[in-house]
């Protein structure tokens, strides 16, 4: 017979003791909150002014990307769906009375909407017998805008990749940091423009280049989602049986 020391039986009632501790402490170590910043690309440790410089420069050299989202001004609501490049763009505009498409490709541009958008004579009257013949015409069809048209500038600028970022991501007030999100499924950091975000909120990507994802306007003027940042996607002009060509300037709408 072997006779344990008191040792010994002590060892044996604490052994079990210990290794539930051990679990536990592995366990707490499991709960605790990880870092935020780990597995990041890092700028969620920046301050909030640099974060807002970063996601500038990853837009400033991006090749492509979707913007999507609602925009307020003293013109009214549209909201957009455009896929833009450096060289063109395509996608939808919706206002409260239409929807109509945009395409460009390199100075070329190009307009498509139903006949009731046609129809309309732009100053709210009913339409002339020339709106309802020019409707007949172009509906459904590409129209190539005329570069001396007084619309080409306006429905450009929601085809030019650089000067609509520039216009919509731009922080008013002091820059400071908000808290964490996941947009379309990526981590992001929260930039805000003053402590209630007053003038403007943005977020940026903490995963693999500081995209711009989100951008709130200050004073309820829209929100855009920013997503598909260097996605190729095609771009060339319709074909001729698409297209018509409706002369130097446009009918009004």
């Amino acid at each position: 017979m072997t006779v344990r020391t008191p040792s010994s039986r002590i060892r044996r009632v604490l052994a079990p003791l210990v290794l539930c501790a051990g679990l536990v402490a592995g366990l707490g170590a499991c709960a605790a909150d990880p870092d935020p910043d780990e597995g990041t690309n890092g700028v969620g440790m920046l301050p909030a002014p640099e974060i807002e410089r970063e996601a500038r420069a990853a837009a400033d050299t991006a090749k492509s990307v979707r913007l999507a989202g609602t925009l307020v001004s003293k013109g009214g609501t549209f909201t957009l769906n455009m896929r833009l490049k450096q060289d063109g763009a395509s996608g939808s505009v919706t206002t409260k009375n239409s929807t109509f498409e945009l395409l460009r490709v390199g100075d070329a541009l190009y307009l498509k909407a139903d006949a009731g958008f046609w129809a309309h004579d732009g100053k709210g009257g009913e339409p002339t017998e020339r709106d309802a013949e020019a409707a007949d015409k172009l509906g459904g069809m590409y129209v190539k805008v005329p570069r001396d048209d007084p619309s080409y500038k306006q429905l450009r600028g929601f085809t030019d990749m650089g000067s609509l970022l520039d216009g919509l991501i731009g922080l008013h007030g002091e820059k400071v940091k908000g808290g964490r999100a996941q947009i379309g499924g990526v981590r992001a950091v929260e930039v805000k423009g003053g402590a209630d975000g007053g003038g403007g909120v943005l977020d940026v990507a903490l995963q693999g280049s500081p995209y711009p994802l989100r951008f709130a306007r200050g004073g309820g003027g829209g929100m855009v989602t920013l997503s598909e940042w260097d996605k190729e996607f095609p771009l060339s002009e319709p074909s001729k049986e698409e297209t018509v060509d409706y002369g130097k300037q446009l009918p009004r709408t």
